[in-house]
């Protein structure tokens, strides 16, 4: 379907904190994997769209033991699986990332995109609320942090303003070095959504356990003491999620594959 919208191609941070703050009707392309399918169908017609890629550094991937690891907004997802860094002391993050999408969408599709699309399947969020993560939103008026557990609000929806840009995920430097996992149910062998996905993470200290794709968004179960019992897991996973039936999977096997690949990565992880 076509339609006209106009072009925008910031330089820098503050042209396009501008042009968020002047404009009523603009959206953000990073990878564009989701947005340009979106606007071709017709389900969205945005009067502008707003293609941050140039600004310097917003593909920037850092890590240090002040700041923790910094995604910047422009990180492609294989970016992020394939950094050594990031596989040594982030494991569960490669892992995840290999479970999304095929080579050819990771080398557009962006970290932050995936995160701020907001699906209720989404495989990134998962994995980074089990590391305690957080979202960098600025805008001309400043900028805050929001926990990315407080991150999401409904199907699709978060708590960026309309003047905001999401300009960073960041990790801290004490989720660093921490073992887990990720297993997801899908309708086919290979890449596909979300039925259902698991991650859970334990470092030194805490357990924590996330869900996708069982409710209105990703839910973090519990960010426990590392000593947590299986039974208190799967009890809480049984409590707070809510799944429902539709024509991919039932709430019943929704609720039942979530509680076995959290028994499975926690024996995995030696729990």
């Amino acid at each position: 379907m076509k339609f006209d919208f106009d072009y925008y191609a910031p330089q820098s941070e503050a042209e396009l904190l501008e042009l968020l703050a002047s404009l009523d009707d603009a959206v953000l392309l990073a990878g564009g994997t989701d947005l340009l399918v979106n606007m071709r169908s017709g389900q969205l017609k945005p009067a502008a769209v707003i293609d941050f890629k140039k600004i310097p550094k917003c593909a920037e991937l850092r890590f240090d033991q002040s700041d923790g690891l910094v995604v910047g907004s422009g990180v492609s997802v294989n970016q992020l699986l394939e950094d050594k860094l990031v596989k040594d002391r982030f494991p569960v993050l490669a892992e995840t990332c290999h479970t999304l999408a095929s080579h050819q969408l990771r080398n557009r599709a962006t970290v932050i995109g995936n995160i701020v699309n907001a699906s209720p399947s989404g495989d990134l969020p998962t994995a980074f609320l089990c590391l305690d993560a957080s979202i960098k939103l600025v805008s001309k008026k400043g900028e805050r942090i929001v926990p990315l557990k407080d991150f999401f609000v409904g199907v699709k929806k978060t708590v960026i303003a309309k003047d905001e840009w999401a300009k960073e995920v960041i990790v801290p430097a004490a989720s660093a070095d921490a073992k887990g996992g990720y297993k997801k149910l899908t309708r086919i062998k290979g890449h596909d959504l979300s039925l259902v996905g698991v991650a859970v993470v334990r470092g030194k200290d805490f357990l924590a356990v996330a869900v996708n794709a069982a409710a209105p968004t990703p839910v973090l179960v519990g960010r426990y003491t590392a000593d947590v019992s299986l039974d208190k897991v799967l009890s809480d996973i049984s409590q707070k999620i809510s799944p429902i039936d539709d024509i991919r999977c039932s709430k019943e096997y929704r609720l039942f594959m979530a509680q076995k690949y959290a028994k499975d990565i926690m024996k995995e992880i030696g729990l």
